[in-house]
């Protein structure tokens, strides 16, 4: 966050008082007009730079008004966290870059959610969009169950699958376990294109508690990322192009995967 400099007004120096000059005026009767001609300028308040003449000694009000202003001026708020984006389909050039299953993520600091709800039973609807975060407040994770999901109804079932651009963090995991044990009746199934921090213990200690609650975790294979082009992103009409390690990625996060899950 950059650094923010206080506001500091113009320096003032404080007028001085008449009654006593007059005093000092009435004992020493200057010699000659010289002399009362200097100490009449020094009479005078310093006029600070940028600062308007003064009147009879007086400040006027524009300047007195401007430096009330500028003494008491506060720091600029700061700004609230981004926002979490909802919408039906994503731009081409974010889900290539954001879902591209490569090892080290770097400049990647979004978390891209697709979402598909079936929900089984009386007024039963479906849903599909996505969601996007900035990591600087709720994630995408998160906030599903507060903008898209956020009722449960016990007499329902719910089918959700996830097609995100990374596995979930610690303090989303624990979230999801939460919301899977107080409903009883929904299935969430997170396909993933890469894993989030998996050689922390944390998260593997996560990833196994979250399959434990049952979810059903699985790294994204071409297949789902063709799938996603064709569902989720404003495509254009244009065909998805794999890119050339995509198969190779996959196979390398699936075996982490796995070994975590064993």
């Amino acid at each position: 966050m950059a650094d923010r400099k206080e506001a500091k007004g113009a320096g003032r120096v404080p007028l001085r008082k008449k009654e006593k000059k007059a005093e000092v005026k009435a004992e020493n009767v200057p010699e000659n007009e010289k002399e009362k001609e200097k100490e009449n300028t020094e009479d005078q308040p310093v006029q600070a730079e940028g600062e308007k003449p003064q009147e009879n000694g007086v400040t006027p009000d524009g300047a007195a008004a401007s430096e009330k202003n500028e003494e008491f001026m506060v720091e600029p708020m700061e700004l609230p966290p981004f926002e979490i984006i909802e919408g039906e389909r994503i731009n081409s050039f974010f889900f290539k870059f954001q879902f591209k299953n490569v090892e080290y993520s770097s400049g990647r600091n979004k978390t891209f959610l697709c979402f598909l709800v079936d929900t089984q039973g009386r007024n039963s609807e479906g849903k599909r969009g996505y969601l996007e975060d900035e990591h600087t407040g709720a994630h995408s994770e998160e906030a599903f169950f507060q903008q898209v999901l956020p009722e449960y109804d016990p007499a329902l079932r719910y089918m959700v699958t996830w097609y995100v651009s990374s596995s979930p963090c610690p303090a989303c995991i624990a979230k999801l376990v939460e919301i899977l044990t107080a409903r009883k009746t929904l299935r969430l199934t997170i396909f993933s294109a890469r894993l989030f921090m998996w050689e922390e213990p944390e998260v593997q200690a996560g990833l196994k508690a979250l399959a434990a609650a049952g979810c059903k975790l699985r790294m994204m294979k071409p297949t789902d990322f063709s799938y996603t082009w064709d569902t989720f992103v404003d495509n254009e009409d244009q065909k998805f192009d794999l890119w050339e390690d995509c198969k190779e990625n996959y196979e390398y996060y699936q075996e982490k995967l796995a070994d975590i899950l064993q």
